[in-house]
């Protein structure tokens, strides 16, 4: 039952940072253990990051590396940036934020709402290349003696943001009876700061590390192995190298977390639990479930809702991008079924009528990020395909031509091949720069493109 309270005025969004709310999980199978969520996610910025953009950029201001219309430039995950955005648009500073391009399309987004320069790079390259995203904005830095580089990975002002503010907040909320902290690490500051605070107060916390498989970190606690990185789809956390402010010795335990389980856990979570989390909070989670799972007695065990899952609607939320990687399976045909995306006679596809205006059509094309649709009657059966080309040319000749109906400049001549064929019988349909429409003289199936064919023989 709500009950009122009286909650403080504030002046400046930026005092809003902190003071986060725990919450003890209570859907979820936490074994012997009571397992506690800090919600990171409620800080302004929607992630954990804020703590430490406002430290580091406060810390620069004194020092006098940042000054007044400054520009300031960090190779991030996202979350760093939209932090630094949110107090650098505040403080009037413009702000150059270099990224990998696996980042989610909403993080792009939000950076660019707020102002932000974004520049992309290659996510498939380890530290020492040119095009590595962290030795870029070095470079960036470099050729521009006026900006400030922020650099989180080597901010000692990152891991004393979490010793004095996100460790005694924890401290305190759990009133000072915590037994384990799982944590994962980005930069390296929540688990160095945060760590080293539980354990001056008390040596016996333990510090469990949650690290995507693929992350050399892993290995490295478990086995003091070192073992070259691997690639993993959860975004803001795991390395290919070690973050000069993580201190190792402070970590007692690691468990190395797929993407998959990451995916699942963070759906999971906002099935049982309500809470809408990012993809890394999915490692913490399955880590977290899983150390608690695996004790033989009671312990308190706390871990972190770093960022909002509002930034990943497009990624792991998303049934077919989830369907696309490999991550939800769907019953096998053993055929051309196989290949279709969006499966029309599942209702998972998006298809036009033919008195549909042409103008509403371009909007679904839009709206659902394809370049063809399939158009369909009353009676369900297939009468054509609209696609971009048909579209342009329709623009090009006839400036009105979004007022008549799709049934106007629909492809009539369709390529249909029948689900039994085999992928080679693609190909002359593909040559021919048609799609292929699967329908076996009763069922349209779905239309199968060249990226499909592309995606299904990825992932052969």
């Amino acid at each position: 039952m709500l009950t009122a309270t009286t909650a403080p005025v504030f002046t400046n969004i930026l005092e809003m940072i902190g003071n986060t709310p725990m919450l003890k999980i209570t859907h979820l199978d936490t074994g012997p253990c009571e397992l506690f969520v800090k919600l990171e996610n409620l800080n302004p910025g929607q992630s954990i990051k804020d703590r430490i953009a406002i430290a580091m950029i406060d810390s620069a201001e004194r020092s006098g590396k940042l000054k007044s219309g400054g520009r300031i430039i960090e190779a991030t995950a996202g979350n760093t940036g939209i932090a630094l955005a949110l107090v650098g648009a505040l403080k009037g500073y413009r702000l150059t934020v270099v990224m990998p391009d696996k980042m989610s399309d909403e993080k792009m987004a939000h950076l660019r709402a707020m102002g932000a320069e974004v520049v992309l790079t290659r996510s498939d390259v380890a530290k020492g290349h040119p095009e590595y995203y962290q030795d870029m904005a070095q470079r960036m830095a470099d050729e521009d003696p006026t900006s400030f580089y922020v650099n989180q990975f080597a901010n000692e002002d990152n891991s004393r943001a979490h010793f004095e503010t996100t460790g005694p907040e924890i401290w305190q909320q759990m009133d000072g009876r915590i037994d384990a902290f799982v944590a994962g690490v980005g930069s390296g500051g929540t688990v160095a700061g945060v760590g080293k605070f539980l354990k001056s107060r008390n040596p016996e916390c333990q510090v469990i590390l949650a690290d995507p498989r693929g992350s050399i970190l892993a290995p490295l606690v478990n086995e003091g192995k070192t073992v070259p990185a691997g690639s993993w789809l959860v975004e803001g956390i795991g390395e290919d190298f070690v973050p000069s402010i993580l201190d190792l010795a402070v970590i007692d335990r690691a468990y190395a977390v797929s993407d998959a389980e990451a995916f699942a856990a963070v759906r999971e979570l906002l099935r049982r639990e309500g809470i809408l989390a990012g993809s890394s909070v999915g490692v913490l989670m399955h880590a977290a479930l899983q150390y608690c799972r695996e004790q033989k007695s009671a312990k308190r065990v706390v871990t972190l809702i770093c960022d909002s899952g509002a930034k990943y609607l497009s990624k792991m939320y998303n049934d077919f991008w989830m369907r696309d990687q490999g991550f939800l399976a769907r019953p096998k045909t053993g055929d051309l079924r196989d290949l279709i995306t969006r499966r029309h006679d599942r209702s998972e596809d998006f298809v036009l009528d033919p008195t549909m205006p042409l103008a509403l059509a371009i909007r679904r094309m839009r709206m659902f990020s394809v370049s063809q649709l399939a158009v369909l009657d009353a009676s369900d059966a297939l009468v054509g395909i609209l696609d971009e080309s048909d579209v342009l040319l329709a623009l090009a000749r006839d400036a009105q031509a979004g007022t008549a109906p799709v049934s106007d400049y629909m492809t009539s001549r369709v390529e249909t091949i029948h689900p039994a064929k085999s992928t080679d019988d693609l190909m002359p349909i593909f040559r021919s720069d048609r799609v292929a429409v699967v329908h076996d003289g009763k069922v349209f199936y779905g239309i199968i493109t060249k990226i499909d064919l592309i995606h299904y023989l990825r992932q052969q």
